[in-house]
């Protein structure tokens, strides 16, 4: 199972829930066509967060951020 999701949430709100629930983050980026994109430290954790928002998963293709290298 894969370690990221894609959920229809603020930032903020993922950030919050993880922190609740104890589940680390290792990456996190806003989606431009709407949304939180998040990966997790490991799939249990990964695991744990599809289950406080399933209702909230996007699945399907999303549009990400072009990710720039700086330095």
């Amino acid at each position: 199972m894969s370690r990221a999701m894609n959920i229809n949430a603020e930032r903020a709100d993922v950030i919050e829930t993880c922190a609740r629930l104890n589940t680390p983050i290792s990456a996190i980026e806003p989606l431009l066509s709407g949304g939180t994109r998040v990966v997790m430290m490991n799939g249990d954790d990964a695991e744990t967060v599809r289950k406080a928002f399933k209702s909230k998963l996007l699945v399907g293709a999303v549009t990400r951020n072009r990710w720039v290298r700086n330095g």
